[in-house]
């Protein structure tokens, strides 16, 4: 991190990360006990029930950017700005306009799902049990914002981690005393981990019905746009070639594929958002950003290969721990590997670049809207002719087209400082 940011912005991103240690330590285990429970979800369920689960996710987490509309992201600007008591307002106008736009999305997808879902390659149920997903994963992230903008960093790790510990310890008690290998009850189980979740930390916030604002919403969502912007493009990149897999290949591939690059993408979000991020995000907002995008630059050969050397070994694991379902290859390895150390780089450009405001964001969804279609063209052919082993490939070539095109679009903008743009939030990575 030192070789990333000068030193008075690593001291302050330090001094800030130790004033924290204790909710990082806790938030970081509660998203390896989440991630530990899906893996067990993937050993008892098998890779076709694992599959569907897969799936299901995969639809959630893109509608879930339609639904959420970045709102978190400005509770987490707006509410450490803003006098504790205009806070009830904030939160009021965020959390009914979200019900409303996101229960509208559910029940309209719900009542089209007859014709939506054939077009994306799924039946009707799974398409319902992802909207229901996404609205629960959209009230999760944006009560946990409300606690995090107010600083409430030791309440809210302590819920994660508590409503974490709950789903390992229900799922794992129905896969061996119960014997339960449906996904859907696995996918229940999810969404309801995240609507109490929601339930729970609403406990800690006040709300006021009264004080929804018209205007307000309407300045919250513009606020969010350049984030939401950010969010669908990567949502589309990042989460269609499970539905490309599943129309091409079939849902056994889509639960292998899963273990070879979900679980070690997930790793990497969790690094990013739960360990050094953090640390190093405070300090990029601070740090001159273009000697931060010369030093990315130089450093991405070693980023990536040291990510695909601990994606290659943490797969490694896994697959000792899972059955025989999920066959283990080291060309899948090899191609996984290469597609996480990519997919490392390229986070590393758009966390920098969402950190230099209107300037990095602008210029980051440019080069998401150019790369995408090159990308998801990329993905689906590569599916469509080689499967399990196109999806894989396909997901390497689609973060180097994306790293080429930030790496160029960003040493071109950068050659020489400029005055600071009003600041933008971060992108998380992965779920």
């Amino acid at each position: 991190m030192r070789g990333l940011i000068p030193r008075t912005g690593a001291r302050r991103g330090l001094a800030a990360h130790r004033r924290t240690a204790v909710p990082t330590l806790l938030s970081t285990a509660a998203s390896g006990i989440s991630a530990a429970t899906t893996l067990v979800v993937a050993r008892g369920t098998g890779a076709a029930q694992f599959g569907r689960f897969t799936v299901v996710l995969s639809i959630a987490l893109i509608v879930t950017v339609g639904m959420l509309m970045s709102l978190h992201y400005v509770m987490l600007q707006e509410l450490p700005r803003r006098d504790p008591a205009g806070h009830p307002a904030l939160t009021t106008t965020a959390l009914l306009s979200t019900l409303a736009l996101g229960g509208g999305v559910a029940v309209g997808g719900a009542a089209a799902s007859p014709v939506l879902a054939p077009a994306l390659g799924v039946d009707p149920r799974a398409l319902c049990l992802g909207l229901a997903l996404a609205l629960a994963m959209t009230l999760n992230q944006l009560t946990e914002s409300f606690l995090r903008g107010r600083r409430r960093y030791g309440f809210v790790a302590g819920l994660k981690l508590a409503v974490a510990v709950a789903y390992l310890s229900g799922s794992a008690f129905s896969l061996l005393v119960l014997g339960i290998r449906d996904a859907e009850y696995y996918l229940l189980a999810l969404t309801g981990s995240y609507a109490a979740f929601s339930v729970a930390a609403l406990t800690g916030v006040e709300i006021v019905p009264r004080a929804w604002s018209r205007a307000a919403a309407r300045a919250q969502y513009r606020h969010g746009a350049y984030v939401t912007a950010i969010a669908a493009l990567t949502g589309l990149l990042f989460g269609l070639d499970v539905i490309f897999l599943n129309r091409w290949a079939g849902q056994a591939d889509v639960g292998v594929y899963s273990v070879y690059n979900g679980f070690p993408k997930r790793l990497l979000g969790v690094v990013f958002t739960d360990g050094i991020g953090l640390a190093l995000l405070p300090a990029l907002a601070v740090a001159d950003k273009p000697a931060v995008m010369r030093r990315i630059a130089r450093l991405a050969p070693l980023v990536a290969a040291g990510t695909g050397l601990v994606s290659f070994a943490a797969s490694t694991v896994f697959f000792f721990l899972l059955r025989a379902q999920y066959p283990y290859s080291l060309t899948l390895m090899g191609l996984s590997s290469a597609g996480i150390g990519a997919h490392a780089v390229f986070n590393l450009y758009s966390v920098a670049l969402s950190m230099d405001g209107v300037r990095g964001a602008r210029l980051l969804i440019a080069c998401l809207a150019a790369g995408t279609p090159v990308a998801l063209a990329c993905q689906a052919a590569c599916i469509a002719w080689w499967g399990l082993y196109g999806g894989l490939a396909g997901f390497a070539v689609s973060n180097l087209v994306l790293v080429a095109a930030v790496a160029a679009a960003a040493g071109r903008a950068y050659r020489r400082p400029s005055a600071a743009d009003r600041p933008l939030p971060v992108l998380e990575t992965g779920h």
